[in-house]
């Protein structure tokens, strides 16, 4: 898959919504009438604590949610890119582009011809976390979760979300540059290219070997996105605005 990026295309990563806010529900508001202006719109993956396409706890959860996305797609381009808190989705949409986790990074073009790689973030990590990621995804055991959440009045579901609310979403990582250098290779991205990811809450960008790497802040911390601008003193520039 080779997609376009156009001026004006906003992305968003990382907006965690649960139960407590709904920072997000009103950025796609203001998306679906018009009050923020996009070409295009690219969700990084993500997006909510916890929403599985097969478990019943999350569809019903943001069903509202699912809804607006949906109805969004319907007049611009929606890009969803899984994470590893938003998965399993092309069941639950017609019109989105759903890009689940097997299939990032996905290489696209700039107006220019510019390359830039997509991805949520989550994808070359050591090998227990590769077991894990292919194991919550399949189709078996997640009926199973589903089965046994329902019957447990969604005790696990639940746990999931208390577990992520004690998260500090917005901390820095530390040698953030050097973690995120030494996995650049999976990419096999040409040079003077760019990698976009989320996941790392990092808001951070840097060139190494002569590739462009930009890391997206979280929504959920700042309620920032980011406008496409590209230019050609600068060929992929990122504006960012707050909610």
């Amino acid at each position: 898959m080779c997609l376009k990026i156009n001026n004006g295309a906003i992305f968003i990563a990382d907006a965690h919504e649960d139960e407590n806010n709904e920072d997000f529900y009103n950025f796609l508001k203001q998306i679906d009438s018009k009050k923020i202006q996009a070409s295009q719109l690219f969700l990084m993956g993500d997006m909510f604590d916890l929403l599985v396409g097969k478990v019943n706890y999350g569809v019903s959860k943001y069903k509202k949610y699912i809804e607006l996305i949906e109805k969004i797609s319907c007049s611009i381009e929606v890009i969803y890119y899984e994470g590893n808190h938003d998965f399993s989705l092309s069941t639950l949409f017609k019109n989105v582009k759903v890009i689940p986790i097997e299939n990032q990074p996905t290489k696209a073009l700039l107006e220019d011809g510019t390359v830039v790689y997509l991805s949520h973030g989550d994808k070359y990590g050591d090998l227990i976390h590769k077991i894990y990621t292919k194991l919550i995804r399949s189709n078996g055991v997640l009926k199973v979760l589903n089965m046994i959440d329902m019957m447990t009045n969604n005790t696990i579901s639940k746990n999931i979300e208390n577990a992520q609310l004690k998260k500090h979403l917005c901390k820095k990582i530390e040698n953030f540059e050097d973690i995120i250098s030494a996995k650049l290779f999976h990419y096999k991205a040409l040079k003077n290219s760019y990698i976009l990811e989320g996941h790392y809450h990092q808001n951070y960008k840097f060139k190494r070997n002569d590739i462009n790497y930009i890391n997206l802040p979280s929504f959920a911390c700042k309620q920032s996105y980011f406008i496409v601008e590209c230019s050609y003193d600068e060929k992929f520039a990122l504006r960012g605005c707050n909610v």
